[in-house]
């Protein structure tokens, strides 16, 4: 079963911090957001394998936009 991360608010992509196919943690940063010149990590909330990276660093995001998802 899979997971999708969502962004919590809004902002801009500043980084990718895993890669499609790499091991991840519950709690792991997976997204670094820029939103009002703060960095916003986001992080993953289930223990899994990333299958897909639905943005790319410099997007701009929407509160519940798709992030990552975990498999």
């Amino acid at each position: 079963m899979s997971t999708i991360v969502k962004a919590n608010m809004a902002g801009t992509v500043w980084k990718i911090v895993v890669s499609e196919g790499e091991q991840v943690e519950a709690g792991q940063d997976v997204v670094i957001l820029e939103s009002m010149k703060m960095e916003i990590p986001i992080v993953a909330e289930t223990s899994g394998t990333v299958k897909k990276i639905f943005v790319q660093e410099g997007d701009f995001i929407n509160l519940d936009d798709d992030i990552i998802e975990i498999e």
